[in-house]
């Protein structure tokens, strides 16, 4: 994973007030944060974070004042409704350094003819170089059987990654679908048909 290169600058003036002015600038307030130094907190430009952040754990190149931070999206919080990026965590890190962070699960290929399956994880945990994050680990179906499953210990790995996750996690599933008989539906339609036309002959010779 590239980092990408934003230019940032302190931020000085904190609250919800001065959060809504930032934003209304074009700017969104940011916090670094760890290797036990004072958190900092930062401005970015809201049009190149929000292209930038748009990957999971994107790796963020920041210049603040000419001095440049290396650093991990952590935590991205956006609007609801609109879906805005409107502060973000980042964490920082140095090149070789190992993170933990969550990755997503890429499905390809299909299982054999007549069968299905269900993503039971969509992510898991990893330990990976800060900088060489991979954006999805890929599950390969082909030629999978029904019956069949995959765990976290199936999933190949890039060099330098470690799974965190535990190895018996069911990731997928591969079944076959369910399918209805409509001659049981038939019969059952049939029935319910019929138990109604004696319910209401039964009515009709009450009255």
């Amino acid at each position: 994973m590239s980092e990408q290169k934003l230019a940032a600058e302190v931020r000085t003036e904190f609250g919800k007030g001065a959060a809504r002015q930032a934003r209304r600038a074009n700017k969104i307030p940011a916090v670094i944060y760890g290797h036990g130094a004072e958190p900092v907190h930062v401005l970015l430009p809201a049009k190149a974070t929000t292209l930038a952040v748009r990957t999971p754990n994107a790796l963020l190149s920041l210049d603040i004042n000419g001095e440049t931070h290396l650093v991990l999206a952590k935590d991205v919080q956006r609007n609801t409704l609109k879906r805005i990026v409107q502060h973000l965590d980042l964490l920082t890190v140095r090149t070789g350094e190992k993170v933990e962070v969550d990755v997503a699960i890429h499905i390809e290929g299909e299982p054999e003819i007549g069968a299905v399956f269900n993503l039971e994880a969509t992510t898991v945990l990893i330990e990976a170089d800060a900088t060489h994050i991979p954006e999805t680990l890929t599950v390969n179906l082909d030629g999978h059987k029904i019956g069949e499953h995959v765990h976290a210990s199936d999933i190949r790995l890039p060099k330098g990654v470690t799974i965190l996750t535990d190895p018996e996690t069911l990731i997928v599933n591969v079944f076959a679908p369910v399918v209805q008989d409509l001659g049981e539906s038939a019969e059952s339609g049939e029935a319910t048909s019929t138990e109604g036309a004696t319910a209401s002959e039964s009515a009709e010779a009450a009255n």
